[in-house]
């Protein structure tokens, strides 16, 4: 009963241990163009097992020299992606960098709005930015409110396009958002707003957006947006609409309160 009981728990932590690695294989590659690759590799995969049925020795032979290549490749090639999903891992279940990366964010925006410079930064959830990083200047670099500001100090090559956050690193600069199309959104609002709601209409991303004329700063996320958010409350504020992807309850409870305090910011 012993020996029955010593195997069933092995067979739970081989279990346990297979669902980990999946899940930081899936980590790894969210967001990032490995993700294409990898549907591809599984469609080889699902060639070679049938050709192996059939017999079909020739391409068997190929399949298995192109899966060697493939391995090398993927490595060379996704190096960067790989570097960032490593970072990811190294996140894993720590607050501590999440919420340091947003007060770097709340921090800039505050010193941003003083001097009335205008700016627009998007922070990656779960929905991957990649086809806007593509649009933008790579840049890869530690999230410090220092970099930001110099990203869009108006004399700066980068300052009229948006910034992507990806953990705690900036990904890119000068990158290219979809402009909202809601027919409702005032007519008031700038091209920097509008390209903040357009981005969070079409992914899940936390955009902040600080106005050039007016030095105001307003968040955005499912297509909404907050304006006139206070200095004081701005890392709270933040850092609430960030985190309740993991509870989405507690994010609409949040949203209901903000609009009712700010009503018809849209």
């Amino acid at each position: 009963m012993i020996d029955l009981f010593m195997i069933s728990w092995k067979y739970v932590i081989e279990i346990l241990i297979l669902w980990f690695f999946y899940y930081m294989l899936l980590l790894f590659i969210r967001g990032t163009r490995a993700a294409q690759v990898l549907k591809g590799l599984i469609i080889l995969v699902i060639i070679f097992v049938i050709t192996q049925e059939l017999n079909l020795e020739t391409i068997n032979w190929i399949l298995t020299k192109l899966f060697t290549i493939s391995i090398i490749a993927f490595i060379i090639i996704f190096q960067p992606e790989l570097r960032r999903g490593l970072a990811r891992i190294g996140q894993f279940g720590m607050f501590y960098r999440e919420q340091k990366t947003l007060d770097e964010i709340a921090k800039a925006a505050l010193i941003l709005s003083k001097k009335k410079i205008g700016a627009l930064v998007a922070v990656e959830r779960e929905i991957g930015l990649k086809p806007y990083i593509e649009s933008g200047i790579q840049v890869d670099a530690q999230i410090t409110s220092e970099l930001l500001n110099t990203i869009f100090m108006p004399s700066a090559p980068l300052h009229d396009g948006g910034v992507i956050v990806q953990g705690a690193r900036i990904t890119a600069a000068g990158c290219l958002f979809p402009l909202t199309q809601n027919p409702h959104i005032s007519k008031t609002l700038g091209t920097r707003h509008r390209a903040a709601i357009g981005l969070s209409e079409e992914t899940d991303a936390v955009v902040v957006v600080v106005s050039e004329e007016t030095g105001v700063i307003s968040i955005t996320v499912g297509g909404k947006l907050v304006k006139n958010v206070d200095e004081k409350d701005l890392p709270k504020v933040l850092a609430h609409i960030y985190r309740p992807k993991r509870s989405r309850k507690s994010f609409f409870d949040f949203w209901n309160r903000a609009a009712s305090r700010i009503g018809g910011a849209t």
